[in-house]
């Protein structure tokens, strides 16, 4: 039984693989464009160093928020609107693989883009860091698909196509400028840094910057207790959206 869900699991995720780089509206801005936006700022503008590395870690939050947000918001939006969801419930398959297989390719399409960003930092940016630094900062990258996978799965469930491309914009854009992911939150008035705080998109980052050491007073294992209240927050809400869906 485990070996039949096994390949169905990976059948499902080859799929949407396939699916994803076959769409290239979706393939390209979420490889590209985080690495051009680290290149432009993290590199070119703050000339390597420690902004450099602070970059790095931020914006590797913000290369997992794209395909996490729009692979599971508009991409679940879409195949509702076209009858694709009541055809996999027919389907003699459970239903578990559907998110699953999303959750796959989402994580591979979430390493995909953080790997031309890390390959920008260490050899254009003069980023330095030990190898383990290096491993548990990409960990912390990928742990960002799931609580940002999870609000594209309630907006999926929740909005037509055009309206689940809006939202995840405005979710998008949102969570990376008040996020603190593009620059400090702490340039921000206080009612600003209150919303930040109040965003996973804040506390994820200030995980990554906990790992690569940059300056400031961080508490990791608070902000991973928060993310992880989050992301139960978020996988209560993606279930209720789902369960109005059947």
């Amino acid at each position: 039984m485990s070996r039949t869900y096994a390949g169905i699991l990976a059948a499902e995720t080859g799929a949407e693989l396939t699916q994803s780089f076959r769409a290239p509206e979706f393939l390209l801005p979420t490889l590209a464009l985080p690495v051009a936006f680290y290149m432009m700022f993290g590199v070119l503008m703050s000339r390597g160093g420690g902004a450099a590395t602070y970059l790095l870690a931020t914006y590797g939050i913000f290369a997992v928020m794209g395909p996490s947000l729009f692979g599971f918001g508009v991409g679940v939006a879409g195949e509702r609107e076209r009858g694709w969801l009541e055809l996999k419930r027919a389907a003699p398959a459970p239903a578990s693989t559907f998110i699953g297989a999303k959750l796959g390719a989402t994580i591979a399409f979430a390493a995909m883009a953080l790997m031309p960003i890390y390959a920008a930092a260490a050899f254009m940016g003069g980023v330095e860091l030990p190898k383990t630094v290096w491993l548990t900062l990409f960990l912390v990258h990928l742990s960002a698909v799931f609580p940002f996978s999870l609000i594209g799965l309630s907006i999926g469930f929740s909005f037509s196509t055009n309206g689940a491309v809006a939202i995840a914009n405005i979710v998008f854009l949102s969570f990376a400028v008040i996020g603190g992911l593009w620059f400090p939150a702490t340039f921000f008035p206080g009612w600003m840094v209150a919303i930040s705080n109040a965003l996973p998109s804040f506390h994820l980052a200030e995980i990554a910057l906990t790992v690569v050491d940059a300056p400031g007073d961080r508490i990791a294992g608070f902000h991973a207790t928060v993310v992880a209240g989050m992301t139960l927050a978020c996988a209560a809400l993606a279930g209720w959206t789902w369960s109005r869906q059947r």
